[in-house]
């Protein structure tokens, strides 16, 4: 199976959302994963046009899309639990460095505890080895 195949079969986003390229290791506790930004994305030609930044937004939505992928992969290794993981909190985050065009970020998340059908965890995003986001957060499974 290749890389993109593994992370489109376990989380349901596609590109242009997709904010994960490939993984780089996952455990039952963590995920690392990364993801090149192409000078050539649409949205870089609207978000400061002049000086164009990854918005922290989308660096968030990469960490939870990295959760959910994790929560994909352990609900694959025999969780009876089936369902697609969701975005339910977010429960702070913190923006710390710039990401631009043509950056490879490097993304985290780790499982921090889980409730019944809620999965709380924590995730970053590093650019040249420096953490850019910081976002605690939490997502349910629906079926």
């Amino acid at each position: 199976m290749k890389k993109s195949e593994y992370i489109t079969s376990r989380i349901p986003h596609r590109d242009p959302f997709l904010w994960l390229d490939r993984v780089m290791e996952i455990t039952c506790q963590e995920i690392s994963a990364e993801k090149t930004l192409s000078p050539d994305l649409p949205l870089f030609n609207g978000h400061y046009p002049e000086y164009p930044l990854m918005p922290g937004v989308l660096l968030c939505e990469a960490v939870f899309q990295a959760g959910a992928l994790l929560i994909g992969e352990l609900i694959k290794e025999g969780e009876k639990t089936v369902g697609i993981p969701v975005l339910t909190r977010i429960l702070g985050a913190k923006f710390k460095r710039e990401v631009r065009p043509g950056d490879t970020i490097t993304i985290k998340a780790a499982l921090k505890e889980k409730l019944g059908a809620a999965w709380f965890l924590k995730g970053t995003v590093r650019v040249h080895g420096k953490v850019a986001v910081q976002v605690e957060f939490a997502c349910a499974l629906k079926a």
